[in-house]
């Protein structure tokens, strides 16, 4: 027993030792455009930003590390940090801009301006699938490769008590070490990150019909939805109405926030 001790200790050390290395890294975005509220995330440290309206930001992370960085005018980027930028303390990004095709116009039926109203007498159909025609199915999605690393960090039981006594050690050590905690909070990143692309690419028309947001702040309005304690509940429920009503407030609330930011 003293022996497992020890070695918990020691993984438990080795891995505050590693956290203890990552530095505040200054980054530098380059586009033609313009590249404020760009969302960069550090998938390995789970910690994330925004770039400022320079193009500039500053994030945690180390050699090895990787990041991801996204917005809605540009090609999604990963870059692995090396040992040359952490010793410099500072990189630079090109980010290359999205080319994107305009859909046809169709002239059609006129909204009336009520969303209930209108989400009701929509014509859009619901999908057939596999129950509707009476076939067996699986309705679960594959899992990410960030999901399989968590299944595979934390899965199976803690172990059994019978004859004889077996404990999980993977599954105790990976939570000792805190790689458990790091890859639920990757993984809780990626389900909002999911969660408010699919929102912005289904309700933006709606929520800035009559609101209008200056193009550079959409970004982070949309980051500042994704933060919000209830919006992890609201991406599991999927209910178009509470989806836009969400979305509708969160944004009178940014740029209440905004607004006072300028004041101070």
């Amino acid at each position: 027993m003293k022996i497992n001790v020890f070695v918990f200790l020691t993984v438990f050390l080795s891995v505050s030792f590693l956290q203890a290395q990552r530095k505040e890294l200054k980054g530098q975005l380059v586009a033609d455009d313009d590249i404020e509220g760009i969302h960069i995330q550090n998938r390995t440290a789970a910690k994330y930003t925004v770039s400022a309206e320079d193009g500039s930001f500053v994030i945690l992370a180390q050699a090895n590390d990787t990041l991801s960085i996204s917005g809605l005018k540009y090609k999604p980027k990963e870059i692995v940090i090396t040992k040359s930028m952490e010793d410099a303390g500072s990189f630079s990004v090109v980010l290359v801009e999205k080319i994107n095709e305009l859909d046809q116009v169709i002239v059609g039926e006129i909204l009336t301006g009520s969303l209930e109203s209108d989400l009701e007498n929509s014509k859009a159909k619901t999908e057939i699938n596999f129950y509707d025609l009476g076939i067996p199915g699986n309705t679960n999605l594959p899992l990410t490769q960030n999901e399989k690393k968590l299944n595979d960090a934390d899965g199976g039981s803690w172990g059994y008590i019978g004859l004889g006594f077996g404990v999980n050690f993977h599954k105790l050590l990976n939570r000792i070490s805190g790689r458990t905690k790091k890859l639920k909070a990757i993984v809780e990143l990626d389900d909002r990150d999911r969660c408010i692309n699919r929102l912005r690419r289904e309700y933006e028309s709606i929520v800035f019909e009559n609101d209008s947001l200056a193009n550079n702040l959409k970004n982070e309005y949309f980051m500042f939805c994704q933060e919000d304690d209830n919006f992890k509940a609201l991406c599991d429920e999927n209910n178009d109405l509470k989806s836009i009503e969400f979305l509708q407030a969160k944004l009178k609330a940014y740029k209440k926030n905004r607004e006072s930011a300028t004041k101070d």
